[in-house]
Order: C-alpha cells, then structure tokens, then sequence
C-alpha cells in the first residue's frame, strides 16, 4: 500500500492511498461510505496497528468498480504534503562507507570506519513536504548541502528488540532528504545544523513493508538542477536497517510513527571538488526505489 497525505484546494490535510500514477483513494471517504472507522491522519493510521490497516485492505480490495466516485482523486489536482509529523526523527552518520572517506576530507570527521552507528536528531519542525521550499537563510549559512536518504517509518514500539525482531517492528518506507548547514556544526553538534526549520523533506509516500520485499537493494538518487550528485544502492550500508533498529532501541524506546533517515551516501555538496553548496533557485531531487522521488525548490528565507 502506498499512503500519501494530501491537500485539495488548500483544504485540510487528507490520508489517501495511491492507486496508480494518475489516481488516488481517499480513504475517509471509502470508510464513511462502507460505515467503517477508519483515523484520519495517518500517524493514527500507524498507531492504530493491525486493525486499520486490515480495514484498510478490505476497503481497497473491492476495486475501482467498488469506489464512490466521490472518493477518487486525481494525482494532478491535490497537493501532497509530508506524510506525517513524527514523534522522533533519528539520523545516521556516516552510515555508507564511501561518506565516511569523503566526510574525513571535507568535514573533518574520523577516517575509520565507526565501530557502531553514529546518531543524531532532528526535530519535527524541520519536516516539510514534496513541493514546499527548502529555506536558504544566507544569514545563517553559506554552506547548505544535500543527502538523499532511505526513511524507516516504525510501526510498533520498539525497545530492546534484537536484529531478528527488527523488520517486525517496521510499518513502512519513504525519503528523507537530509538537509544540512554545514558551517553551523557547533563543538561537532549537528543538532543546529541539521535541525532547522525545512532541513527534513520527507515524502512524498509511505510505502508499507509488505510492498517494499528488500529495502536492503534499492537504488537511491539525488539530483540538484537536474545533474545527478549521489547514486548508490542501500546494499552498501555500513549499519543495515535491522542493527540500526537494534542499537537505537536499546536505549531510545522507537515509538509508532517515529522515523529512522539511514544514511547517504556519498556525493554530497561539501565532498566535491571545490564543494558546491545549494542557493535560492536551485531544485533538489532525491529519488528512492519503488518509493518516488521527493523534489523541494530552495528558497531565499532571510
């Protein structure tokens, strides 16, 4: 199932599930006419566990045929927004051995492979959505860079779960594009840095884990103006999504709708030679496998 959360005429945000590429179903809509309870939003949707996820299935299996024409939508009219609002957003550091190599030439971080994952936060407010502007604030930074990244989207609370419960605890997958100012590390802090308002893109789906069979072999992409920067694949992670699960769990209870940005690759701004940096005007483009692709304008904010 592909979930997006959508706008229609500047309305309130909507859970719909994409049906193909032109068409979506609303799926409060499918409920109210079925008599069925269904949550609104999807981070209720996810809390909800089992139950609306199965009335979910039930709903969508009738079919074209079986949807009120009143509950269709056409891709072309609506707005997606980002998904959800989560709880938590976990980053990892230097999680593809190649930005490892290129992150100690241009960022001074260690040389050697770190010997477990290397986290950090962001906070809900730097959530935006597909299509919403990225913030260029020159007052704050001259050094805005780029990193596409897999997002795990949890679906039951995790805490102390081995690496062979793990993908039990997942509901799904999406983008997050992790935004960073580069000369606002402080005292080698990335809170500020990657953690201000418009530095999580994310979107423009959650796609379920029973649609996503190897999220350990999915192509990722970013492109900036239309000129591709990263290419890899999430095979060449150094810390696969289930030893992620299992060292942040151990410490840090994973609670639904929380969400896990695995790490990029290499390819970004500050490893290039000489480092290029995103301004107002630019398009950035990251594209995941199977799930879309999220494209955010850059903005002048100041």
């Amino acid at each position: 199932m592909r979930l997006v959360t959508y706008t229609l005429d500047d309305g309130s945000p909507v859970l719909g599930a994409q049906v193909d590429a032109d068409h979506l179903v609303d799926l409060a809509v499918l409920a109210e006419r079925a008599g069925v309870e269904l949550p609104a939003d999807l981070l209720s949707f996810i809390r909800a566990g089992a139950p609306a996820r199965e009335a979910a299935d039930r709903l969508l299996a009738a079919g074209p045929a079986g949807w009120p024409a009143e509950a269709v939508r056409r891709m072309a009219e609506v707005s997606l927004r980002a998904p959800l609002r989560p709880g938590k957003i976990i980053g990892v550091g230097l999680n593809y051995v190649e930005h490892v190599a290129e992150s100690s030439r241009s960022l001074d971080t260690d040389k050697e492979l770190p010997p477990r994952p290397v986290l950090f936060s962001k906070p809900a407010t730097a959530v935006t959505g597909p299509g919403q502007p990225i913030l260029h604030n020159a007052d704050l930074t001259t050094q805005l860079d780029w990193e596409c990244e897999l997002a795990v989207v949890i679906g039951r609370t995790a805490f102390r779960v081995s690496e062979e419960e793990a993908y039990g605890h997942i509901f799904g997958y999406s983008i997050v594009n992790d935004i960073s100012a580069r000369d606002q590390r402080r005292s080698g802090q990335w809170f500020f840095s990657k953690g201000q308002d418009s530095y999580a893109p994310f979107g423009p789906a959650v796609v379920t884990a029973d649609d996503v069979p190897d999220p350990m072999n999915l192509d990722l992409s970013l492109r900036v103006n239309g000129v591709t920067k990263q290419k890899s694949n999430t095979q060449h992670m150094l810390f696969p999504i289930a030893r992620l699960i299992a060292d942040i769990s151990s410490g840090v209870t994973l609670e639904p709708g929380d969400v896990i940005a695995t790490g990029s690759p290499s390819g970004v701004g500050a490893g290039m030679v000489p480092p290029e940096f995103l301004t107002p005007g630019d398009t950035v483009e990251a594209t995941v496998e199977g799930i879309g692709t999220l494209s955010n304008p850059v903005v002048d904010a100041r």
